[in-house]
């Protein structure tokens, strides 16, 4: 176990780790620490306790002291200040005609640099940009291209389920998604309906992939040959959350009739995947 804070820099941004050792923190203070975009004022928004140490992916930093009235005026100024620069860089990117998108702007606490995000869909010769801009803003510059998940985990907002991004919220990193976890889950293959504000697949779809992947693997799909408690028949309809099974029989006698997934015995034909472990199981 290990006693953290959590620190957050912005009022919609994500909350980062910090090692509280030698300061009485508690939850609506201001602290300094140092972060890889240097040194920020951010504001304590859970204090001390303990998580477990796989919740911690690597070596905490230590605060460096609590924040003074300084520095979070210091740290308001910057954050008003960064909209002007926002602007200016975009009036640059315009002038110089680079194709690229500006994202964020930002300042670290003591201002010796400002760090400008943006996305691009391939390599941007930003040198003169810099220059520019290195000359109006009398600081270093540092411009960094990001993709567009992490434009949306930046900027946040809410998604098709009208929760906030789960980028913005509490994913600390973007697993690989494909089509096929959306096939498996039986969701309508149109982009339009499975795909983020990023344009890229919703990172939702992973979520219970292995779930879907376990129940398909059990499930006799349309077309399987099973044998039911009146007879043989063919599926032609399957719900693997569920477990139902929709059978026709040979027999016009007989009309389709549903049966649990217990219920049927798998023969042949169809589709259906070799059985997965259980997840249940050790």
């Amino acid at each position: 176990m290990k006693k953290v804070i959590s620190v957050r820099f912005k009022a919609s941004g994500k909350a980062y780790y910090f090692d509280p050792t030698g300061f009485d923190v508690k939850e609506g203070d201001y602290v300094v620490v140092e972060t890889a975009r240097g040194t920020e004022c951010g504001e304590v928004v859970a204090g001390p306790r303990d998580v477990p140490d796989s919740q911690v992916s690597r070596e905490l930093k230590p605060i460096q002291r609590m924040a003074d009235s300084v520095d979070v005026r210091r740290m308001e100024k910057n954050r008003a200040d960064e909209k002007a620069a926002f602007e200016l860089c975009n009036e640059r990117i315009a002038a110089h005609k680079l194709e690229m998108k500006l994202v964020e702007a930002e300042y670290n606490l003591d201002r010796s640099k400002i760090l400008f995000y943006f996305t691009a869909d391939g390599r941007v010769d930003f040198r003169e940009l810099v220059k520019d801009l290195a000359g109006a803003l009398h600081t270093r510059i540092e411009l960094r291209q990001i993709g567009v998940r992490d434009e949306s985990k930046m900027k946040g907002g809410l998604g098709i389920c009208g929760q906030p991004f789960c980028c913005s919220r509490f994913l600390k990193d973007f697993q690989p998604v494909s089509i096929k976890m959306a096939k498996e889950q039986g969701l309508s293959l149109n982009p339009a309906k499975i795909s983020g504000a990023c344009g890229r697949l919703m990172c939702c779809l992973s979520y219970e992939h292995k779930a879907y992947e376990y129940l398909n693997s059990i499930t006799p799909m349309n077309g399987s040959v099973v044998r039911t408690p009146d007879g043989e028949g063919v599926v032609i309809e399957a719900n693997p959350v569920s477990g139902m099974l929709k059978v026709r029989f040979a027999s016009e006698a007989l009309a389709p009739k549903y049966y649990k997934r217990s219920e049927c015995v798998y023969l042949r034909g169809g589709k259906r995947a070799p059985k997965a472990p259980d997840p249940d199981q050790p």
